[in-house]
C-alpha cells in the first residue's frame, strides 16, 4: 500500500522534477512524436528550466512521493492559457503521475491540493488544457466539474496536437 507524502517542491528538487517530467511524458505520449520534435519538448524539462520555475514565486508545484520515490506532482500558477475571463482564475499547468501509482489515489489526493491551491490564491476559476484523446485524464478532470471551453494548440517541438482547454468555477471555501 503507497504512503504518499505531498510537499511544496524547492529549487533543490529540480533534477527530481526533471526526471519526473521527461519520464512521465515520455511513457505516456513519447510514442506520438518523431524524436527531434520530442526532444525539443523535453528541455523544457530541463533542470535549469526546472531551478527557474521553481524560484518563480507566482507558481507553486506540489511534490508527490512515496516511500521517498518521486511518485508526482502538479503545478499551479497564474492563468496564461488564451481565454478570456473577467473573473478571477489560476491555471493547473501540469499534472503528471508515473504509471507504476496510477490508480492508486494519488491523482485526487493531488487534486485536493490543487483545488484548495487556486481557492487559496483567490481564484474562482481554474484553468487547464488536456490532450484531446488523453480520455483517462479528460474523464478524471470531468468527475470534478471541468468543462470544455475551446480547442488548444499545445505545440511538442514542431507538432501541434489539440488540446481541449478545461474550466472549473470554483466555490468560495
Amino acid at each position: 500500500m503507497p504512503d504518499f507524502r505531498l510537499r511544496d517542491a524547492t529549487p533543490d528538487d529540480a533534477p527530481i522534477l526533471s526526471d519526473l517530467g521527461r519520464r512521465t511524458f515520455v511513457e505516456t505520449f513519447g510514442h506520438l512524436y518523431r524524436p527531434e520534435d520530442l526532444a525539443a519538448f523535453l528541455r523544457g524539462h530541463d533542470v535549469d528550466a526546472w531551478q527557474a520555475e521553481l524560484a518563480d514565486p507566482n507558481l507553486t508545484v506540489r511534490l508527490a512521493e512515496d516511500g521517498g520515490a518521486a511518485a508526482g506532482f502538479v503545478k499551479v500558477g497564474p492563468l496564461k492559457l488564451p481565454v478570456d475571463t473577467d473573473r478571477t482564475a489560476a491555471e493547473l499547468r501540469q499534472f503528471y503521475i508515473l504509471k507504476p501509482w496510477q490508480g492508486a489515489g494519488l491523482a485526487q489526493m493531488l487534486m485536493e491540493w490543487v483545488l484548495g491551491e487556486a481557492r487559496a490564491r483567490g481564484a474562482q476559476e481554474l484553468y487547464l488544457s488536456v490532450f484531446s484523446e488523453n480520455h483517462r485524464a479528460r474523464r478524471f478532470y470531468e468527475r470534478y466539474g471541468f468543462v470544455f471551453v475551446a480547442p488548444y494548440a499545445f505545440m511538442v517541438g514542431d507538432q501541434a496536437d489539440e488540446d481541449h482547454i478545461l474550466r472549473l468555477t470554483l466555490e468560495a471555501a
